[in-house]
């Protein structure tokens, strides 16, 4: 396990190639994976989702939603979206890379738009949409002991569903394997990298 920095993850989208999905049956949707620096290292900002949303009710999320007219491109959907429920103006978030297209059986297709922010972000909630919002340091998700894996039926599919907790909060679903791929990924090129 290695400390991942801000220049290990512009190098890693430097060289990333991302797998697209193009199915017009799915409903588009793009995430931010908010990284901000804190105590010296990296840390992702999560959401809670509040009980009155149509979709993934009480849920740790990211900031995120389904893209709409007044979306150029699904980047502009993530920064829009993450403005709305939390507060971060999109002026303030340096865009690193986009992570590949992830398919969830529920019908959504999330692009994850990984953004560095400024140290000590200030959030404000929409408290119709975000009932909490908590941050957790990447080395977290790196630490394999703080990985569940349970296997379950979802939408008729036997499936790999990976659950971390934190605290009292518990990331499962679509945000736990984007942000476990995501890594697995990175700390696989450091590893690389080092041994070059």
């Amino acid at each position: 396990m290695h400390d991942i920095t801000v220049a290990h993850i512009r190098s890693f989208f430097s060289s990333f190639y991302r797998e697209e999905t193009n199915n017009s049956a799915l409903t588009r949707a793009g995430v931010l994976v908010p990284l901000f620096i804190k105590n010296g290292g990296l840390s992702v900002v999560l959401t809670q989702r509040t009980e009155d949303v149509e979709h993934h009710k009480g849920q740790i999320s990211f900031p995120g939603g389904t893209m709409n007219q007044v979306d150029s491109t699904i980047v502009d959907t993530a920064l829009r979206e993450a403005w709305e429920e939390v507060g971060l103006p999109r002026i303030t978030v340096e865009v690193l890379g986009l992570l590949s297209d992830f398919c969830t059986p529920s019908g959504f297709c999330i692009t994850p738009v990984v953004g560095f922010l400024p140290p000590d972000p200030f959030y404000v909630l929409n408290k119709t949409e975000v009932s909490e919002v908590f941050d957790v340091p990447l080395s977290f998700f790196l630490d394999l002991r703080n990985e569940r894996t349970e296997k379950r039926m979802r939408f008729d599919k036997m499936m790999n569903i990976y659950f971390y907790n934190y605290g009292t909060h518990e990331i499962w679903g679509a945000t736990a394997e984007i942000l476990r791929s995501f890594l697995q990924a990175l700390n696989t090129e450091i590893k690389l990298k080092k041994t070059l």
